[in-house]
């Protein structure tokens, strides 16, 4: 009853209160203020769904590009997955993974009890499957040929020895242990007939750095390595994985003896030059007299003084360094009688040298390098100061570098590897200023 008089109420105010024309046009703005909300209702849902016919881009993917400052080298991170890789010069993304990652889904479908897609002939082995099981390898190559101064052969060590499954772990972890790659077929009865690797410290990381500075420069003289991630080896730490040699450890035949004044008359007498054989009664090892000028040049560059310095005597050694612990730094007063270390070769290569247990450092200051690596040379191979004089050193080992990517992040990306290179640069300015000092000549060393 009293919602009746209400309404009586209002409709008597309504008629006494508007004249006709007043409530016809209120009536009329309410009409248009309800369409306007009813269209608005429908309209943002139907832009929605057709945001590109009216003119709504899509969001891409950024790509951050790095220019490097002093090469000619771009490299590309992606924040999201990319289905096509970036044409970047010097290296693309290797195309087996995308097939191990459907070998993958396709081995889960069948462990779930799903039929696989396709049958294959039970006759043909299954290499596929095989590698689906192994980690993804982290070398990455963004062109359709690696760096020239890489070997397809370094390329296939490198890839096994950062992605191949470990069969077995040879040693242990205080040492220096052989990892067992590839099948368990392959490696039942030998020690290693397949491909291996040895295990270095994570502090050695030098290793890979070294390898690559090798090939940049055209020596050849140092095993594939790569840096590589082992959960059940120092705590899952990017480590080194130096291919392994089988004749550089099962005897010593392919250790040369030689101390120090040895070394020195054999750097004289120019030992196995044009092939003449050196006299029986000369200082002359296996090795040729050009091997010499070339790890001269690399251990200065990286100052590695285990090599032809094992006691220090080149600089001053800090109390950390394993030459003053173990009081090897007072050998110096007899320096012609200290035996050199790490010098090795083949059985089927005796005269040139393999250079193994590369421990170089970063850190040694430019006021404290290791001279006595350069003495007794006269000779440096021409290629490889012709590359430390044309400036491309840094560029070249950017393209290197970046091909393992574990050592690379391991190292800080971009701006940790230019650090590194920094401090070759300035040791390469000191080199050249040496040997123009010395009247040191450069020499072709086909050899």
């Amino acid at each position: 009853m009293g919602l009746k008089c209400r309404f009586h109420w209002l409709s008597r105010f309504w008629f006494r209160r508007f004249s006709l024309p007043k409530r016809t046009l209120l009536v009329a703005l309410a009409c248009v203020v309800y369409l306007c909300f009813a269209m608005s209702d429908v309209d943002f849902p139907l832009q929605n769904r057709t945001g590109e016919k009216l003119g709504v881009r899509s969001v891409r993917p950024k790509e951050d590009v790095l220019v490097p400052t002093r090469s000619n080298v771009v490299y590309i991170t992606l924040k999201y997955k990319r289905l096509k890789p970036a044409n970047i010069r010097g290296t693309i993304r290797p195309k087996l993974r995308r097939k191990a990652r459907r070998i993958t889904h396709e081995h889960q479908e069948s462990t779930n009890g799903k039929r696989p897609h396709a049958q294959r002939d039970s006759n043909q082995p299954d290499s596929r499957s095989k590698r689906a099981d192994s980690p993804e390898s982290s070398i990455r190559i963004y062109s359709r040929t690696a760096p020239p101064w890489l070997s397809a052969q370094d390329v296939a060590t490198m890839r096994v020895l950062a992605g191949a499954k470990v069969v077995r772990v040879h040693g242990n972890t205080t040492s220096r242990p052989l990892l067992i790659l590839g099948e368990e077929s392959q490696n039942r009865t030998h020690l290693c007939r397949g491909p291996c690797g040895i295990v270095h410290a994570p502090v050695d990381s030098v290793e890979v750095f070294a390898f690559h500075l090798d090939r940049v420069l055209g020596l050849n003289r140092t095993l594939p390595a790569v840096s590589r991630k082992l959960v059940f080896l120092h705590g899952g730490q990017p480590s080194p994985v130096v291919s392994w040699e089988p004749s550089l450890y099962p005897d010593d035949d392919s250790t040369v003896r030689l101390t120090w004044g040895d070394y020195q008359r054999s750097l004289k007498q120019r030992c196995w030059v044009k092939n003449v054989a050196p006299k029986p009664a000369s200082s002359c090892s296996t090795i040729h007299h050009y091997e010499w000028s070339k790890v001269a040049l690399f251990d200065f560059l990286l100052q590695i003084h285990n090599r032809l310095d094992p006691s220090c005597c080149g600089f001053r050694p800090r109390q950390q360094d394993a030459c003053y612990k173990s009081g090897r730094h007072l050998e110096c007063a007899d320096h012609d009688g200290i035996q050199l270390a790490n010098i090795a070769h083949t059985e089927r290569d005796p005269r040139h040298l393999v250079l193994t247990v590369n421990k170089g450092y970063f850190d040694r200051n430019e006021d404290n390098l290791d001279f006595r690596l350069l003495e007794g040379i006269k000779e440096l191979p021409e290629l490889s100061v012709s590359l430390l004089r044309s400036g491309r050193l840094r560029e070249k080992l950017l393209q290197s570098l970046f091909l393992d990517k574990t050592y690379w992040e391991s190292r800080g990306g971009r701006l940790g590897i230019d650090k590194l290179i920094d401090v070759i640069e300035k040791r390469a300015k000191v080199l050249l200023t040496y040997a123009n000092a010395h009247g040191i000549k450069m020499v072709p060393m086909s050899e």
